[in-house]
């Protein structure tokens, strides 16, 4: 790598001016496209080249300290091609896992830049119409019409399991990640293939639309076998829980330990920047959330349960409290950094009242 490093030093010398980039600068610029317009620039390619090792042998090992301080040269001159800087992907589209792949890196080790999100920003009067459409038949459900599925003995997310598969797509996806996520493994003991659930599971989520998808995610229980359906079938233990040979389980991860292999995966890590950014808390804001927009917030936190390995789950028969499935102790003097990991889910206003 430090032979690859050393001959783009001339590179790093001659990268042109911004202005004479070849991709215009907009702030919804896909990375695909950003990174189209780099291959076709000699010097900004170069330094792409040298990111793309630095950030493969660092996934594999850390990097020592002379080619770390090479690979931070090679991404501080990359940041005079802003197409690169400014690009962000699209949620759940056929190449968002190259997409983020080039978000990355061109952000070499910035493993713990949780605070901005890689994905375009939704049109003001799209998110508004799924707030005002979707999302409100949704929430009108557990107001009104609960109180008549109470009264007729009826269970909510039994009722949403039989809209969904009254609809034929949402019928088929969610059969397809019920039988990912509950087939046994052929080549070890788990109970299930976990990348194969976790594909599945987020086709379901990103392909069937809210009014199906988040009355499953989102139904009211106050039984316990409403509750069990909701926990095992929505979010299957196959996709968070760790089983040791023979189905032995085995306890929980800590946090950081979780959010550190998090970091490590391109999707997982953006997806938990994407919930970052639209769940953070305001004890000022009506709605809890600083951006205003609770709509937001359940998209981000659908797309964190689609096949991340920070996948939380709800904790309560009869609330809509949730947690990650993990714990902080053996923490040590970094207990309070772990908290907050699990605070982000188990104490945030904006992610409660959304």
């Amino acid at each position: 790598i430090l032979v690859l490093l050393k001959a783009h030093e001339q590179t790093i010398q001659t990268l042109p001016n911004p202005s004479s980039c070849s991709v215009p600068v907009l702030a919804s610029l896909d990375c695909l496209v950003a990174e189209q317009g780099c291959v076709q620039e000699h010097s900004c390619l170069g330094l792409y080249r040298v990111l793309e090792y630095c950030t493969a042998e660092e996934a594999v090992a850390p990097l020592g300290s002379d080619a770390r301080t090479e690979c931070l040269e090679a991404q501080n001159a990359l940041q005079h091609y802003r197409p690169l800087q400014v690009c962000k992907c699209q949620r759940g589209s056929r190449r968002e896992e190259h997409c983020l792949r080039v978000y990355w890196t061109v952000r070499f080790a910035a493993y713990d830049e949780y605070e901005v999100s890689p994905y375009e920003e939704l049109k003001l009067n799209l998110v508004r119409n799924i707030e005002m459409s979707r999302m409100a038949s949704i929430m009108a459900g557990t107001d009104h019409e609960m109180f008549i599925y109470i009264k007729d003995g009826q269970n909510q997310c039994l009722k949403a399991a039989q809209d969904c598969g009254l609809y034929e797509k949402c019928g088929s996806l969610r059969s397809e990640y019920v039988v990912a996520c509950t087939k046994r493994s052929a080549v070890s003991d788990s109970s299930c293939n976990r990348q194969k659930c976790h594909r599945a599971l987020r086709r379901f989520l990103e392909r069937v639309p809210e009014e199906y998808s988040f009355a499953l995610l989102f139904c009211p229980c106050s039984e316990p076998l409403c509750a069990e359906r909701r926990r095992k079938t929505i979010v299957p233990s196959c996709s968070y829980e760790e089983n040791g040979r023979g189905e032995e389980r085995v306890g929980k991860p800590n946090c950081l330990s979780l959010q550190n292999y998090c970091s490590r995966d391109e999707l997982c890590r953006s997806r938990l920047a994407d919930f970052q950014q639209n769940c953070q808390p305001s004890p000022k804001s009506a709605s809890g959330c600083v951006r205003e927009s609770r709509a937001m917030c359940l998209k981000a936190y659908s797309g964190l349960i689609a096949g991340t390995i920070m996948t939380p789950n709800y904790v309560s028969n009869s609330s809509a409290e949730v947690s990650l499935w993990c714990t902080c102790d053996g923490s040590g003097n970094e207990w309070q950094s772990c908290q907050r990991t699990l605070n982000m889910f188990s104490s945030n206003t904006c992610l409660r009242k959304s």
